[in-house]
């Protein structure tokens, strides 16, 4: 019995860290500037489906090391993220501090290709609170490259639209 209570004391003391992993992927027909000036503005979240409003004043811009807090759709408690790694135009990096136990890493990737831009969303959750809280949080990471796309490429349609209206208005209508 005394071997047994120790193998359980022994287990006990071990780290348990578990991880998952997704990575989303959606291609845009908005630019790279585009996509980016949108991700780095940490300011505008209304496309962010999980994000409701954070405290960092507008026109910043995200460097390593910045610790900024938002407040999310579920619940008014804030959360602290913390900004790892910024390239610009091409990666963005973020770790989400939200409660003991689990740590969430979030990285925004944007890259030109043939086909149009590619957004690359991914999602690592770490910490034995990991498979407890990812059936929760899954359903709104699947929806946030596709939001920050739609978001860009409205933005997008409305400048030409506006720019289609002044147009009709001007002295060279023929």
């Amino acid at each position: 019995m005394r071997t047994w209570l120790s193998k359980f004391i022994h287990r006990k003391r071990r780290r348990v860290c578990l991880s998952l992993v997704q990575t989303y992927r959606e291609i845009s027909s908005a630019s790279v500037d585009e996509l980016w000036q949108k991700v780095v503005d940490l300011a505008d979240v209304s496309w962010h489906p999980l994000l409701k409003s954070t405290n960092v004043p507008y026109g910043l811009v995200p460097k390593p090391g910045f610790i900024y807090q938002a407040v999310t759709r579920l619940s008014p408690i804030p959360i602290r993220i913390f900004v790892e790694r910024v390239n610009p135009r091409e990666l963005l990096s973020v770790r989400v501090l939200a409660i003991p136990g689990i740590e969430e890493r979030v990285t925004y990737r944007v890259e030109s290709t043939v086909c149009g831009t590619c957004v690359f969303y991914s999602v690592t959750l770490r910490g034995w609170l990991s498979p407890l809280i990812w059936p929760f949080s899954h359903p709104y990471a699947d929806r946030v490259a596709r939001a920050l796309v739609e978001a860009v490429e409205g933005t997008a349609l409305q400048a030409v639209s506006s720019k289609r209206k002044s147009l009709k208005n001007s002295c060279f209508d023929v």
